[in-house]
């Protein structure tokens, strides 16, 4: 079974110095029939003015990941990490007991386009962590690459819960596939482009959640693609 969730369904809204779009309920918006997938809780898309940003602010009991797809996204957080991710990288934070950080874009010239993911982890209490690794196009060209998942699962950035992220760039005629064991399902986020699922066209924005199905196969546009696909128990 493939449920779609269209880019134009989503909650957010304008606050001047963000747009936001929430696939999921999330802060003033809420609709109980879209409360997250599984363990995957928040997907948001955010577009960020040029030094604007999030104050710091915080977390816990929280697997937070963020993929740049534009621009660049200065983080300073409680555990005494400070960089900027940019497209081509994967950042992990494990809120565990707690943390706080802050987030802005550090351009004073261009926009932040980023995608913030939370998911649910399986043990509360953690010791707070941080990851933030490189994924090269060229590893996540035509063939679907896992960018986190579970703890020694040899992904670049580990996951306290049973769930495996992995990202694809796709151009014309690339065909990707995904078995899901028994029991398992998925959800597949269109980051940029347009691409398809079964008989259907999923745009940018659009969301898809897979349940009782084998494999998940996907095929790119002539505009290309940039996509997510979430492996979940």
């Amino acid at each position: 079974m493939i449920k779609i969730r269209q880019a134009s369904e989503r909650g957010g809204g304008s606050h001047g110095w963000l747009e936001t779009r929430h696939t999921f309920s999330f802060g003033e918006y809420w609709d109980p029939d879209h409360v997250g997938f599984r363990s995957l809780r928040v997907l948001n898309e955010d577009w960020i003015a040029p030094g604007r940003g999030f104050p710091t602010h915080p977390h816990r009991d929280m697997e937070i990941l963020t993929y740049v797809l534009e621009g660049g996204l200065a983080h300073r957080d409680s555990m005494g990490n400070g960089s900027t991710i940019r497209p081509g990288e994967i950042q992990k934070m494990s809120a565990g007991t707690g943390v706080t950080h802050s987030e802005e874009n550090p351009s004073a010239e261009t926009q932040t386009h980023l995608l913030q993911i939370w998911i649910e982890p399986e043990r509360r209490g953690v010791e707070p962590a941080y990851g933030q690794k490189a994924v090269p196009v060229r590893d996540r060209a035509g063939e679907l690459h896992e960018i986190a998942g579970p703890r020694d699962d040899g992904a670049p950035v580990d996951l306290e819960q049973d769930a495996r992220v992995f990202a694809a760039v796709l151009r014309e005629g690339d065909t990707v596939e995904h078995a899901l064991s028994p029991g398992r399902g998925a959800w597949v986020q269109v980051a940029l482009g347009t691409v398809r699922l079964g008989d259907a066209t999923l745009h940018a924005g659009d969301g898809a959640a897979i349940e009782d199905e084998k494999r998940v196969r996907l095929t790119g546009s002539p505009e290309g693609a940039e996509i997510l696909v979430f492996d979940l128990a």
